[in-house]
């Protein structure tokens, strides 16, 4: 059975997938298997099935958008890239991420926000 601390991080991970997107596409144009390394970098580890969806779903919303690219090593490569649009919804996912922060540091110090 999987323990509650291992059901909350999943949870959580899952949470914060999109806005994790997001903020590796602000740095810069990726391909799908490159923005999975780089969450599983930093133990936001997903499944390609996972995160295949989740781009198509984050295009469906106008948040990005891709082009494809030739490639050396084989077939070209679809590379995402954050619209305008997805800046914007990105700005506010940092406000969202902030609040929450300090929202949680609050209560982890045990004072009032």
């Amino acid at each position: 059975m999987e323990s509650i601390i291992e059901n909350n991080k999943t949870q959580m991970r899952r949470g914060v997938l999109e806005y994790s997107i997001l903020l590796i596409l602000a740095s810069g144009d990726e391909y799908a298997s490159s923005i999975i390394q780089k969450l599983k970098e930093v133990d936001i580890i997903v499944a390609e099935g996972t995160t295949y969806p989740l781009l198509i779903r984050l295009k469906k919303l106008g948040l990005l958008t891709y082009r494809w690219e030739e490639s050396p090593q084989g077939p070209p490569r679809k590379y995402y890239m954050i619209t305008d649009y997805g800046r914007e919804q990105l700005a506010g996912l940092d406000a969202a991420w902030d609040e929450l922060s300090r929202g949680i540091e609050s209560i982890r110090n045990g004072s009032k926000a």
